[in-house]
């Protein structure tokens, strides 16, 4: 049976397994000598511990993946991964353009603002959609428009003046969740770095990123693991995104026995 990412990879745990560990484990009780009952009573509480363990460890396995949401290739339709450098650029609701048209100085601003819906008002070429494109395709719309009807072959810039600032939160297996600004271009792992990574019981597997789009709630599945190898793009994340960090059961019991467990150790018998 597979259960989770577990403690630094894939765990692969039985019943098996538990069991073997359960009789070969802390055999002092079975000892004499001037501590004999001493190192009886840690072995038998021993034994007890690594049962409970191994029913969390088991109890764990099931039940620790959302399978409605959508991961692998169908989570980067609803996050995509920055590609060609187009998104670190791209316009967003709330930045400042200048755009420039060259011997119009009637058509020349430097105060270009992007509304709440990604749009911008320009004389003659009038109301256009903005907000996610680059300034390279908004520049050629506006070209297209003027040449229509107004300005023969139009020579158009369009530059980000200043960028809207915007916020991300970041929650769960966190060292340190809360809500962060956005830079233009933020990925899932610059993301969780804001955050300053994610904790030791962190399920890596189970990173989810909720997003609004076009008044609809939205969520994707990521494996970080993959991602920081290379095996799986970094997904883009958006300001207004929500980022949460699952929880490991395998990790958080792993750990909390590792915590909890006295130096029994110290009084083990070797065969």
């Amino acid at each position: 049976m597979r259960c989770g990412d577990g403690m630094g990879g894939s765990d692969r745990m039985n019943a098996e397994d538990l069991l073997a560990i359960r009789n070969t484990s802390f055999r002092t009780d079975q000892r004499t000598g001037p501590y004999g009952r001493h190192c009886g009573w840690h072995a038998r509480w021993a034994r007890s511990a690594v049962g409970l363990l191994g029913l969390s460890l088991l109890s764990g396995c099931y039940g620790t993946h959302n399978s409605a949401l959508p991961h692998g290739p169908a989570a980067y339709q609803v996050a995509p991964s920055v590609e060609d450098g187009q998104a670190r650029s791209a316009v967003q609701a709330g930045d400042r353009l200048a755009v420039r048209v060259l011997g119009e100085p009637d058509l020349t601003s430097d105060q270009v603002w992007v509304d709440g819906n990604g749009r911008i008002q320009l004389p003659l070429a009038g109301e256009m959609q903005a907000g996610g494109l680059t300034p390279e395709v908004v520049r050629d719309e506006i070209a297209r428009r003027l040449s229509a009807r107004y300005v023969r072959n139009p020579q158009v810039a369009v530059t980000i003046i200043e960028h809207a600032k915007q916020a991300i939160t970041v929650e769960g297996e966190v060292q340190q969740a809360g809500l962060f600004e956005a830079p233009p271009g933020l990925t899932l792992l610059g993301a969780l770095a804001l955050a300053h990574s994610t904790t030791r019981d962190a399920a890596l597997d189970e990173v989810v990123i909720f997003r609004t789009v076009e008044g609809r709630r939205m969520a994707a599945r990521f494996n970080i693991a993959e991602i920081r190898v290379g095996k799986a793009a970094d997904p883009q994340v958006l300001a207004g995104d929500v980022v949460v960090v699952g929880r490991s059961a395998i990790k958080s019991v792993w750990h909390d026995f590792l915590q909890a467990a006295p130096a029994f150790s110290v009084y083990y018998w070797l065969k």
